[in-house]
């Protein structure tokens, strides 16, 4: 009998590499994609490629994922501007754009059947699972989940069922669980997840303090329709200038924060986050939008924010409304044009100088210096606009 085509998003780790045999014992021709987003070196990514090849996968490809991460997540949440539970940079997007370069190996195949290495117990396997049904009609497999329902130490199980088909297993006993992508890095486990002071093992790109350069460092960032397009003057592709915010700005520890987030299944999820590069570019890009978007569109974005970081943390990625919302924010985004000098000492980066032909300067006033009216006109206005509450005031005196 001939085997039925089966796409497995892969990484190479223990979770997905059990998923290969276990398919094939199932009948099914596991195809790979390791759709890279950033998170390996050269010799990861070979080593991805040996191990699908090992684990005698049908057929094995790796994508670059920096361009769709940068236009598909990026660019509209820096429009957006605002973190999850105002802290956490959704820094698990990159599962979006892995279900897309599983899909797109589906098409090519001529298969609905796509597999990943999911748990039962987090929130990828609702972002997966939601942004694979958003597109078609598939069948997903979720072996980890599967074999949960028989077996309580699953990676324990894994590792047997691996090694007594003859595959060895990478001994990565770590004090925490890091992911890392083009995006920044997170970290769990250990002390972080008894809700104690992080070890000083916690370590990720972001440098402690005593290790922060001594001399400032100042950069550019130039926008153009509130999309990053040069740093210090050098025109550059998204993914690329976000990876070198990243290094630039982790030498001084920029981006790192530790925070409690509800979880899209409930849970209380504590996590160590570091993202050098996204945070400076929502600093300069809120910046940029303080001084040339009106006061009510200041006051209005942080709404329309919140709700689209909501559906892209809880799976929601292909939902009509994140669409809709992102029609709004690309329309705001007319006039951020300029540029954006950030200085950093360590630890905070802020936003030191702007230049914009969009500023919305008044040429004859300038706050609590001068002014163009007349102090008649200043004493009319104040007295209507506080008319409500000193009515309020007189009446309940």
């Amino acid at each position: 009998m001939m085997s039925k085509d089966i796409v497995l998003a892969f990484s190479g780790g223990l979770d997905t590499s059990f998923c290969i045999p276990y398919l094939q014992e199932r009948g099914w021709a596991v195809h790979t994609v390791f759709a890279d987003t950033g998170g390996v070196d050269a010799e990861e990514r070979a080593y991805i490629e040996a191990r699908a090849k090992e684990l005698k996968a049908a057929s094995h490809v790796t994508v670059d994922g920096g361009p769709a991460i940068w236009n598909g997540f990026v660019k509209p949440f820096t429009w957006a501007g605002e973190g999850y539970q105002g802290q956490y940079p959704l820094l698990v997007s990159d599962r979006y754009l892995i279900v897309d370069a599983a899909l797109k190996r589906c098409a090519e195949l001529g298969t609905r059947a796509i597999a990943h290495g999911c748990t039962g117990m987090g929130n990828d396997q609702v972002r997966f699972d939601l942004a694979v049904k958003a597109q078609g009609d598939y069948e997903i497999v979720a072996p980890i989940r599967e074999i949960q329902k028989e077996h309580t130490e699953v990676r324990a199980y894994e590792q047997k069922y691996l090694e007594d088909l003859g595959f060895g297993v990478r001994a990565k006993q770590k004090a925490y669980t890091i992911n890392e992508n083009l995006l920044g890095l997170t970290m769990s486990g250990g002390e972080i997840d008894r809700w104690q002071a992080p070890g000083e093992g916690a370590v990720g790109w972001c440098k402690p303090r005593p290790e922060w350069p001594s001399k400032p460092l100042q950069l550019k960032i130039s926008f153009v329709n509130g999309e990053a397009v040069a740093l210090d003057g050098e025109k550059m592709v998204g993914h690329l200038m976000l990876a070198k915010l990243n290094t630039l700005l982790a030498q001084y520890g920029v981006g790192r924060g530790i925070y409690t987030g509800d979880t899209t299944i409930g849970l209380k999820g504590r996590i160590i986050f570091e993202a050098p590069g996204l945070t400076a570019l929502l600093v300069a890009h809120r910046a940029l939008e303080e001084a040339v978007l009106t006061k009510q569109q200041n006051r209005f974005k942080p709404e329309v924010a919140r709700k689209w970081v909501e559906l892209v943390y809880e799976g929601f990625f292909h939902d009509p409304l994140k669409t809709d919302l992102e029609a709004f924010l690309a329309s705001s985004q007319a006039t951020v044009n300029g540029d954006v000098t950030l200085e950093t000492s360590g630890g905070i980066v802020n936003a030191v100088a702007i230049e914009s032909k969009h500023i919305l300067n008044a040429k004859g006033a300038t706050y609590a210096q001068a002014a163009d009216w007349g102090v008649a006109e200043a004493e009319g206005f104040i007295k209507l606009f506080g008319m409500s509450s000193t009515l309020w005031a007189e009446v309940n005196r």
